[in-house]
């Protein structure tokens, strides 16, 4: 289908990005159901991203996930002392140190 479009202000469309929906979504019963429908089909097929407003989120954080560690009470108190030298919590120390660790590349 062929439409006419003036060259001095139209944007140029991707394949990630059209001009217009096509389809429209159909009603969902559950969170469930909407969630396995976006996770199969092209949200661009029927929204318009064009117009959606830019949106930050400053207070979002990563998700995290409770672990248990058994550490030797001598290696958890050494862990406080140099968490207290660098006025942090140990947790996120050893966080810290963690994160770092696994970021190196291996030899």
């Amino acid at each position: 289908m062929a439409t006419h479009r003036s060259k001095a202000r139209t944007p140029r469309l991707t394949s990630h990005t059209k001009s217009h929906p096509t389809k429209i979504a159909p009603a969902f019963t559950s969170e469930a159901q909407e969630r396995a429908f976006w996770e199969a089909h092209d949200s661009t097929d029927y929204v318009d991203w064009t117009h959606a407003p830019s949106v930050r989120l400053p207070n979002l954080k990563p998700s995290t996930q409770t672990i248990s560690l058994r550490l030797p009470v001598g290696l958890l108190e050494r862990i406080k002392v140099e968490a207290n030298r660098r006025d942090m919590p140990y947790q996120s120390l050893i966080k810290a140190w963690l994160a770092d660790q696994v970021g190196r590349p291996r030899a």
